[in-house]
């Protein structure tokens, strides 16, 4: 039996949604988190299974317990934040302050904002490097994406962090998110108001784009064996599946209304989708209510060709869930686990 769940951030409800997996096709919602108001992105969980997630009427962060399932503090960081990054070795989190137009860096140590770096106009969603070096961030009022060298927090430096380029997109394409593909070659930026996806090569930094026939790209993931990047495109209500060797769209994976954010889970590559469901939004998929996780079995049709139909399933969560996370319980150890279950206790 697995031990896998799943946070959704259900914007209009100020909570993060939990969803319990102990197999294929087996699911429960166990709690609904109180947070800030207006939470937005996906939670950013740590090692030892300390979440974050960011309160963008609020102006903070909530840390969350994976294991506790409650809120554990506020921390307060700039105007509007919308997006984090969790730098490698879990003692920095970057957050884009949308309103503030700067990046957060947040000791988790000391669970404080430590400094705060200028960015362009509506910083929004990032990507870190594997090796912690470098940080991707999507600048949505600028129309580009902000190369950050964060190197300098491996040796403790938050005043280090320093802007090496700004790579365009467009300014009317309003980059929103993106994701690092696990070779670390490129950078897929998903475009709210471009009908197409923007690819970097992180070797030059060139750009190529890549139609995905509609506007409303919001979230990017990655198949598990790395081959395909996923993008959901809002206003078709689709995943647009991109081969990331040839930049080639092979099909277009219908989901419930209004889709968000993604995450695969790699046991059984499935992949579960929000639907924020915005008003006047027909879903693709007719069956799926708004509000939801629809669930695509990756491995029920083909992704490099439009052959066949996808298995669905389907869980309600809270109202305008924005995106979803997955934390794996079984890499934390029992001692651990009972140690943070003690913990609530005697806090509650």
């Amino acid at each position: 039996m697995r031990n896998i769940q799943f946070f959704s951030t259900d914007t209009d409800d100020g909570v993060v949604s939990v969803v319990a997996k102990t197999g294929p096709g087996e699911h429960r919602t166990v709690k609904q988190i109180p947070v800030g108001n207006a939470p937005r992105g996906g939670v950013k969980f740590t090692k030892d299974g300390r979440g974050f997630v960011c309160n963008t009427s609020q102006n903070t962060i909530s840390e969350i317990d994976a294991v506790a399932l409650n809120e554990v503090r506020r921390i307060e960081v700039g105007h509007g934040p919308r997006g984090q990054g969790l730098v490698p070795g879990d003692k920095y989190l970057l957050v884009s302050n949308s309103g503030s137009n700067t990046i957060s860096v947040v000791d988790l140590e000391l669970n404080v904002e430590v400094h705060q770096i200028a960015t362009g106009r509506d910083p929004r969603h990032m990507g870190i490097s594997k090796d912690g070096t470098l940080a991707y961030v999507c600048i949505w009022g600028g129309g580009y994406v902000s190369k950050l060298d964060i190197s300098a927090l491996a040796d403790g430096n938050p005043l280090g962090v320093s802007e090496l380029a700004q790579i365009p997109v467009d300014r009317e394409a309003h980059p929103y998110s993106l994701g690092i593909d696990p070779s670390g070659r490129r950078v897929f930026v998903a475009n709210t108001q471009a009908d197409y996806t923007t690819v970097i090569d992180t070797a030059t930094d060139q750009t190529h784009r890549v139609d995905v026939a509609s506007t409303g790209g919001r979230g990017v993931a990655f198949t598990p064996d790395g081959r395909h990047a996923l993008v959901t495109v809002e206003n078709s209500s689709t995943i647009a599946v991109i081969d990331v060797e040839t930049l080639a769209v092979t099909r277009q994976i219908p989901t419930g209304s209004g889709p968000r954010g993604l995450v695969v889970d790699p046991g059984d590559q499935t992949v579960y989708v929000t639907n924020f469901a915005r008003a006047g939004m027909m879903a693709a998929h007719p069956n799926f209510a708004p509000n939801s996780l629809t669930m695509v079995d990756l491995t029920s049709a083909p992704l490099d060709r439009d052959e066949g139909t996808f298995t669905y399933e389907e869980i309600t969560v809270g109202y305008g869930p924005c995106s979803v996370v997955m934390f794996d319980l079984d890499t934390l150890s029992e001692p651990e686990r009972l140690r943070r279950l003690n913990r609530a206790d005697t806090s509650a």
